[in-house]
């Protein structure tokens, strides 16, 4: 019996396993299949490309979010501004 090896995947596969690799959820063979993808495919060496750029700068942004205190309220008073304008 012979073993077909699939190492040419569509470009939303791709997508899907790059973003997988950057919460490294993705399995070595994913890895090799992806950077196999990407030595031929110029869409999607961007992609990859752009999508590392974004994590990199949202790890650099240090971000604060608001704690649930504060979401909460902000919550009471949007809900009270729409009721105010009339929209439920």
């Amino acid at each position: 019996m012979k073993i077909k090896l699939k190492i040419m995947m569509p470009c939303n596969e791709a997508a899907h396993i790059c973003d997988k690799s950057q919460y490294n959820e993705s399995s070595v063979w994913e890895k090799i299949k992806l950077y196999t993808h990407i030595l031929y495919c110029i869409a999607c060496r961007k992609y990859v490309k752009a999508n590392n750029r974004l994590s990199l700068l949202i790890k650099k942004s240090q971000v604060t979010c608001l704690d649930k205190k504060n979401k909460d309220a902000l919550k009471i008073n949007f809900q009270k501004a729409l009721k105010d304008v009339g929209i439920k």
